[in-house]
């Protein structure tokens, strides 16, 4: 399948949550709305629907995720952090409104995703609490990750340590979102465990991906500043190990995370297809 409806919905969920006429919602839209993959959100609906779930009782948790996600982009960006004048195509909200109300808006964010899932009348109540156990903990492991990604700016490091702020950094947030979708499922531990697996090297194989094409991608194709890394002198996949190994490496994990999915109950075709896709993607 092509994943466009799944973006299309959780869009149109997404514009509904921040409908809020304040400035501070505005703030919130300008950068929520701006545009994005919406990977996370994809990768929730997708493992749900492999076991023929309701999409209606998942759209809270695509929202909060990808709400978590925009608050740590802005927040990200901000001076004291990556210093980061353009997010997908555009001014950063910081550059576009000022510092302070950056900061509120991402607080927002990261608090309107907890309202969401908690006042979804479609969960019940044991859902709701496993749901906010496995957002609570990737929001902590995220934000970890950017910790030890600000520490390591000029610092020479091993590839160990820079696989470890991948996987928090970006790649919790990945599992987290597959997670979601698979405790809606109630699918079975066999299959939550190989999922963790899929997951996992997805999102480790996502990072070094990005780590690439922050080198080759043009800034209108990235949506941000090329080369940010590099001119920050923070350590990457191609710093360490090269950018031949870097793309080797990003593809071997892809092929695990393929190789896992093999293994579930289910038919992953619609996963399968997210893997061929993310393997050739450009920004």
């Amino acid at each position: 399948m092509e994943f466009d409806p799944y973006v299309t919905r959780v869009n149109s969920k997404l514009d509904f949550y921040l409908a809020n006429p304040g400035s501070l919602a505005q703030i919130m839209r300008y950068s929520v709305l701006a545009g994005g993959k919406r990977f996370r959100p994809i990768l929730a609906y997708c493992t749900a629907n492999l076991f023929d779930t309701d999409l209606d009782k998942v759209d809270s948790s695509c929202c909060a995720i990808e709400f978590i996600h925009a608050y740590s982009l802005i927040h990200d960006d901000l001076p004291a952090m990556d210093d980061d004048d353009i997010r997908h195509n555009q001014p950063s909200c910081h550059k576009r409104f000022d510092e302070a109300q950056a900061i509120l808006a991402g607080d927002g964010l990261q608090a309107l995703a907890f309202e969401v899932l908690v006042n979804d009348s479609l969960l019940d109540s044991q859902t709701k609490i496993e749901l906010l156990s496995v957002l609570t903990h990737a929001a902590f492991e995220m934000a970890e990750g950017q910790a030890i990604d600000l520490s390591i700016v000029n610092q020479s490091v091993d590839i160990c340590l820079l696989e470890t702020m991948h996987k928090k950094k970006t790649g919790a947030l990945l599992s987290c979102a597959v997670d979601l979708g698979a405790t809606i499922a109630q699918c079975s531990q066999a299959d939550r465990l190989i999922l963790q697996s899929f997951s996992q090297a997805i999102g480790l194989a996502y990072q070094i991906q990005d780590d690439v094409l922050d080198v080759e991608a043009p800034v209108g194709i990235l949506g941000k500043n090329q080369h940010s890394d590099r001119d920050k002198n923070k350590p990457t996949y191609p710093s360490i190990i090269g950018l031949s190994e870097s793309k080797d490496a990003y593809q071997q994990l892809y092929k695990a995370a393929s190789d896992a999915l093999k293994l579930l109950s289910v038919d992953a075709g619609d996963l399968q297809l997210l893997i061929k896709k993310l393997q050739i993607r450009t920004f």
